[in-house]
């Protein structure tokens, strides 16, 4: 039987807690799970909340921080110091996994030993509202070569997993070690591509493998300068890869270029975004345009940049009432409209 060592950080989470422990041990049939919840010195009730927890299930390990480490330390803690089961996973105490999950991630890892960790399908869902209906039952499984994934990542900038729903190879994430403190926002991106550069990554199909709770506490930006912040932490995490893993990346000089021109692309689409919505007091375009220009010299042959020098030919106060006039301008809604749509026909 499989082991499988889950650590849940937990700050200011306590009433996600049970939830989030009852999905790891009451829905995972068949292997042999242990969890360690570590309380980062919340100022609430959640250490409490974890050893009552703790103290109906001897599966349920706890430890309580006195001053607050900050979560990349409780993660550290969790898969480099605790984790001893064959496989292990970092679940937020605020998510929590799919009937059967780490079963189908364990099934694939046990049949492929040449894949570094397996993940799937997230399902997102409000807070406070009902989760989404969940697939259980997988269609296979696929393995893609480590060096293929790492530069699918590397050509769309950006990551393809939330966090939950991934199960590591224990021995693995030792051998690559822990989260960078230094990447507090892009940490899990830089992370997923660290593995994928020593070994091959599993992906389970069909089933859905974890929910993830959106609220106001979630760890993401969505304002306009945390837009900008995540697309400089972005840059810094793939950075980082091309040089822990240098060894491993012979092409690493390609992977540079494709990710730099992705990400100055990003920060010049969401400058001129910003002209086609109005809001150019809100949204900071030169600073965007400044990463651009750090990220790619000659940044100015993008038509992204090109699409901005129209833009500000015609005025902020003139061009969202000519947004239909302006083909760039109409592709761009095209492109968001269809976004859109595919994440309403999956449910999200």
């Amino acid at each position: 039987m499989s082991s499988v060592s889950v650590v849940i950080p937990c700050y200011k989470y306590g009433h996600f807690l049970a939830d989030c422990v009852s999905s790891v041990l009451a829905e995972q049939e068949g292997l042999d799970v242990r969890v360690l919840i570590i309380d980062d010195a919340s100022p609430d009730d959640s250490a409490q909340v974890a050893r009552n927890l703790a103290a109906g299930d001897p599966r349920i390990e706890v430890r309580v921080h006195e001053k607050n480490k900050g979560h990349i330390a409780t993660y550290n803690e969790g898969l480099l110091e605790w984790a001893d089961g064959d496989y292990v996973a970092l679940l937020s105490a605020d998510d929590r996994l799919v009937p059967g999950a780490l079963v189908r991630a364990a099934a694939l890892l046990d049949a492929h030993p040449e894949a570094g960790f397996a993940y799937g399908r997230p399902l997102r869902f409000q807070h406070g509202g009902p989760l989404p209906k969940a697939r259980t039952r997988s269609t296979g499984q696929v393995v893609y070569p480590g060096p293929w994934w790492l530069e699918r990542r590397f050509g769309e900038g950006t990551g393809c997993i939330t966090s939950p729903e991934v199960v590591v190879r224990t021995s693995l994430q030792r051998q690559v070690g822990g989260y960078d403190p230094e990447l507090p926002h892009a940490g899990d991106i830089e992370m997923w591509m660290r593995l994928a550069a020593h070994a091959d990554v599993g992906y389970v199909r069909g089933a859905d493998q974890a929910y993830y709770r959106v609220h106001g506490g979630n760890m993401s930006t969505t304002d306009f300068g945390g837009q900008l912040d995540d697309l400089r932490q972005r840059r810094i995490a793939f950075e980082s890869v091309l040089v822990k893993c240098a060894e491993r990346l012979p092409q690493a000089e390609k992977l540079a270029l494709t990710v730099h021109t992705r990400l100055a692309r990003f920060a010049l689409r969401r400058a001129y975004r910003a002209y086609d919505r109005g809001r150019t007091d809100v949204v900071p375009v030169e600073e965007l345009v400044e990463f651009a220009r750090d990220c790619l010299p000659g940044f100015e042959a993008l038509p992204e940049y090109r699409a901005l020098r129209l833009r500000r030919r015609i005025g902020a106060g003139a061009m969202p009432y000519l947004q239909p006039l302006v083909l760039s301008a109409v592709a761009e809604r095209g492109r968001e409209w269809l976004w859109w749509q595919s994440w309403k026909r999956r449910g999200l």
